[in-house]
């Protein structure tokens, strides 16, 4: 699945961000896509944090982003995304 990536909207000190951070990075490295699939941790309090999710309708933290291209493979929000789930959609 070419041109995927991982968006990761939250704040530094949230925990359920840490945690959302820490499932999908466990996700990424334990099925070999660490070069394959780029997450991006966008800080809901910095400016281009802010903009990226006003782009993207961000209104919960966590939100978790799964792209293919310009589409929306999977999204969670207000919640760090199961890890069963994140691997069915990242097709391991």
């Amino acid at each position: 699945m070419p041109d995927r990536k991982i968006f990761i909207f939250g704040k530094e000190d949230c925990g359920a961000c840490k945690k959302a951070k820490h499932r999908v990075g466990n996700c990424i490295t334990k099925y070999g896509l660490t070069d394959e699939v780029p997450v991006v941790f966008m800080d809901m309090d910095s400016v281009d944090g802010l903009t990226e999710g006003a782009f993207r309708d961000v209104w919960d933290i966590p939100t978790t982003i799964v792209e293919q291209g310009e589409t929306t493979v999977a999204r969670w929000d207000g919640e760090p995304p199961k890890s069963e789930s994140l691997r069915e959609c990242l097709a391991v």
